[in-house]
């Protein structure tokens, strides 16, 4: 019999050491044959990622280490292999598509650049042929108008984008195994099942084996041979996944699949004031062509839009990857320039001066969808949460800001004296939590919210809609809740705005945009979302 294709035996990882050690991962084991689907699930926290990137040897040394364990590829040693074969496998042999693609893309370089750099290094590719195989491998992916795509700076793209390029870096040496964490995050659900299906394609074509990671358990039923349970750094359940999903045996794998959001919103009050209002917003960026880098023509990516948010309210903006929404949000808050009128309180914002909007800014606080790249590495979390209340010259001294920090921490979901960590010792989750946290801690009035779920496991996810919709209550905010998760806004929005190339195709009612969509756009997405429901149940 031939060896499997990857063996994990007895893996263990700590991170420091004495009394300050932390055992992230203990006695992990598992294989991965040639060709198969294995997946690994669980809460934020419980090392699957930190078990992936001991595959390729991607933790930091010397404060990760492996007290013990072996990883073998194809026979051969990884954990103690040299530098120079790591390189050869890594991106070649074994590829890693990362949970966070604003901080794994150089923000300087081109996606040109970023794809045919694998290319050039595993397959010798160069000039016009490195980039035709750049330009087919973004068109597997779904990049839309891929040829216009080629120059462009990671930033330009949205979220959803940014992954798609992840893949196909991660495609582009046609490895033997491909690890997946959370691939699909960023992507609403009709882009997700392209990508699955493409996984899938490219994996019966090549061969490829398939670790993925995700907390999206309709993903798992739908992708993964087998599925391995972990929780608090072990493997307490595993097997072929429709035995696991059909008959769970741990107690943890019972609950995990019965997380889901749950609850409807509280609609707000009649008379509940307006906190925000637009009018014809507008953001378009300029293409520039020809010698001169004249204007040819513009992406109209907020193209008149107008909106009413009340006191208490959630509005639910809902549309695939690209379609303006994140824009929509950033406009909102006078992070990017616009044109239109935007009134907060009433009072239009547009040509306000920096110093004139800076007490505002309390009032309007955001979330945004990539928390590692928001979250400064060089601050504490206490520091990066306390951060507004003195730039605001709330509490009366540092004491007060802490208990006022230990306070929002706590609001989240996470132990008040993790505020002297920093933002690399946390999962992407608790990442989340704390820019969460950030936000809620100057109790705005209006919190744009972009995506704050995406990155979080089912029971957390749960968990958060749970808190946003208390903290909304007992606070009166408005939420503007920007989210590719159906099920999610449907557990939150009173109200709906659904998104295709910057304008607003259907607005109204959540129930009646959920219940009896009248385009077709929307009712495609409702149908995508109803399928991966279906898949779950």
């Amino acid at each position: 019999m031939s060896p499997s294709l990857l063996r994990v035996e007895n893996l263990a990882v700590r991170f420091g050491h004495g009394h300050e050690a932390v055992d992230a991962v203990k006695s992990v084991s598992f294989t991965l044959e040639r060709g198969e689907t294995l997946a690994l699930v669980g809460e934020s926290g419980s090392g699957k990622s930190v078990t992936a990137l001991s595959i390729l040897q991607l933790l930091p040394y010397p404060r990760a280490h492996h007290p013990s364990g072996s990883i073998l590829l194809d026979g051969q040693e990884l954990l103690s292999a040299p530098e120079p074969l790591l390189r050869s496998v890594r991106g070649h042999r074994v590829a890693m598509v990362f949970q966070e693609p604003m901080t794994s893309l150089n923000p300087l370089h081109s996606i040109a650049d970023q794809v045919g750099e694998v290319l050039e290094i595993h397959q010798g590719l160069r000039g016009e042929a490195k980039r035709a195989r750049v330009l087919e491998l973004l068109h597997l992916v779904g990049i839309p108008k891929a040829e216009n795509r080629l120059d462009a700076l990671p930033h330009e793209l949205s979220g959803g984008q940014r992954q798609r390029v992840m893949i196909a870096m991660a495609l582009a040496g046609e490895p033997d195994i491909l690890i997946a964490d959370e691939p699909t995050t960023a992507l609403d659900v009709t882009i997700q099942a392209q990508i699955l299906k493409l996984l899938k394609d490219l994996q019966s074509r090549l061969g490829m084996a398939l670790l993925f990671i995700t907390h999206d358990l309709g993903i798992v039923r739908k992708m993964a041979d087998r599925v391995c349970v972990m929780y608090k750094g072990q493997v307490v359940e595993e097997g072929r996944t429709a035995t696991v999903f059909d008959h769970p045996t741990h107690d943890y794998t019972k609950r995990l699949l019965a997380a889901e959001p749950k609850g409807k919103p509280a609609a707000p009050a009649a008379d509940a004031p307006r906190v925000m209002e637009c009018r014809d917003l507008k953001v378009w960026f300029p293409i520039k062509g020809g010698i001169w880098r004249r204007t040819i023509d513009h992406v109209k990516a907020v193209d008149g839009i107008s909106l009413s948010l009340r006191q208490g309210q959630t509005l639910g903006v809902v549309g695939e990857s690209g379609s303006g929404k994140t824009t929509l949000g950033l406009a909102l808050l006078r992070l990017t320039d616009s044109q239109g009128a935007i009134l907060v309180d009433g009072q239009d914002i547009q040509g306000q001066s920096p110093g004139q909007l800076r007490p505002k800014r309390r009032h309007m606080q955001m979330v945004f969808q990539d928390p590692f790249g928001s979250l400064s590495p060089r601050l504490s979390v206490g520091q990066i949460v306390g951060e507004g209340l003195e730039v605001h010259k709330i509490g009366a001294d540092a004491a007060e800001r802490r208990a006022l920090i230990a306070q929002a921490l706590t609001e989240v979901g996470l132990d008040p004296d993790t505020q002297d960590r920093y933002p690399h010792e946390f999962s992407g989750g608790q990442r989340q939590r704390v820019a969460i946290a950030r936000a809620l801690v100057l109790k705005p009035k209006v919190i744009i919210l972009d995506e704050p779920t995406s990155a979080l496991d089912v029971s957390v996810q749960a968990q958060i809609v749970d808190l946003l919709r208390d903290i909304q209550t007992r606070h009166a905010i408005a939420y503007v809740f920007i989210s590719h998760d159906l099920r999610v806004v449907r557990a939150l929005a009173d109200e709906v705005m659904v998104m295709k190339d910057g304008q607003v195709v259907e607005h109204g009612p959540a129930a009646a945009v959920f219940d009896a969509p009248a385009q077709d756009y929307t009712k495609a997405l409702m149908a995508a979302a109803l399928h991966m429901e279906t898949v779950e149940s």
